[in-house]
């Protein structure tokens, strides 16, 4: 393994690079405990991160609505940013499009925005669980899934339990009935019904998150219990492209939605309402958790599962209404959102 120590000699390589930039680049070292292969990698890890770094100042100088930083992505190019991403990898766009036309869900309702609370914040109400991390596995629908059935669980029952995501990751498969692809990729409203067959779903602690390390799906446990009334009913498919609908849904529970984060920016966000490019080639799924206003910019609450070292401690900000993707959503997160019904 190249050792920290050796990065006096490597450093001297790189005769255009200056003493604070090195400096900075040792201290992100250290405080994600970066390992590297070779001289070979850390050089190519050194050039990617002093790109990004400088990619941070441009964007920052700019004095937008939302700032970068550096983060546990730091050292990687896009290319290797995207094996932390998931959403229905395992499909086609035209596979996912046959897909969601046969699911169950039913289709929301969409208020008045004059009746609806001016802003909704459900962590402080207490219904989200601290932010997790996927590390590095595709698993991020999984994530959005027990996230939405957990807001799904406390707006019922008044109770917070952090539900499994290994549990989906190792058996809704299809060789136990399911349709998901475990590290590959997968659909919550795919998840959502899988916990409707199964009964329900255990909890985090009988049935640990263990991928992240392995980067792969293990074998189905059936060790567990699944949580007292955690059966999923029915599941709601919020109507696209609508504010109104989204904010309607959110006003009841937390949202799981699908939204497309391979941008350079959303990689290294780090504060503030994220009004950034952002299309909506969707291929990560996280939850979102409210929507209010901040300096004039209105924005949804989304939880990532990236730890709280990325964004804003796990968290962030969307530019809210339909300037965004013609209405489709700051990084289309108004596309393909749901949430369960228990």
């Amino acid at each position: 393994m190249f050792t920290f120590g050796k990065m006096l000699f490597v450093s001297a390589l790189l005769c255009v690079a200056t003493g604070s930039v090195i400096d900075k680049f040792e201290h992100w070292v250290h405080e994600f405990a970066v390992k590297f292969r070779d001289e070979h990698h850390w050089r190519e890890m050194y050039q990617t991160w002093t790109s990004n770094d400088k990619f941070i100042e441009e964007v920052n100088f700019k004095n937008l609505s939302f700032v970068l930083g550096h983060n546990q992505f730091s050292g990687m190019n896009s290319a290797e940013f995207k094996t932390y991403l998931g959403y229905s990898n395992g499909y086609t766009s035209t596979e996912r499009s046959a897909m969601k036309s046969n699911l169950r869900g039913s289709f929301s309702v969409a208020l008045p925005l004059s009746a609806l609370p001016v802003s909704v914040d459900w962590i402080e109400k207490g219904a989200v669980t601290p932010v997790k991390d996927q590390g590095q596995c595709g698993s991020c629908w999984s994530f959005s899934t027990t996230g939405a059935l957990e807001g799904a669980y406390f707006t019922k029952f008044g109770e917070l339990p952090s539900f499994s995501e290994q549990q989906l990751v190792d058996c809704d498969m299809l060789r136990h009935g399911g349709k998901d692809h475990g590290c590959n990729g997968g659909l919550m409203d795919n998840a959502f019904e899988w916990i409707e067959k199964n009964g329900g779903l255990c909890v985090e602690f009988d049935y640990p998150y263990v991928s992240g390390e392995t980067q792969t799906n293990g074998d189905c446990q059936k060790t567990c219990t699944e949580f007292s009334k955690s059966q999923i009913n029915s599941y709601v498919d919020v109507m696209p492209s609508s504010d109104a609908a989204m904010m309607t849904a959110l006003s009841l529970q937390p949202v799981a939605v699908a939204i497309e984060a391979d941008q350079r920016e959303f990689q290294l966000y780090k504060s503030g309402v994220f009004t950034g490019a952002c299309g909506t080639n969707l291929d990560h799924g996280v939850l979102v958790v409210g929507y209010g206003t901040l300096s004039g910019d209105d924005y949804y609450m989304v939880k990532n599962s990236w730890s709280t070292s990325w964004g804003a401690n796990g968290y962030i900000l969307f530019g809210r209404g339909p300037q965004y993707n013609n209405g489709d959503g700051q990084c289309g997160v108004l596309l393909e959102a749901s949430y369960p019904v228990l």
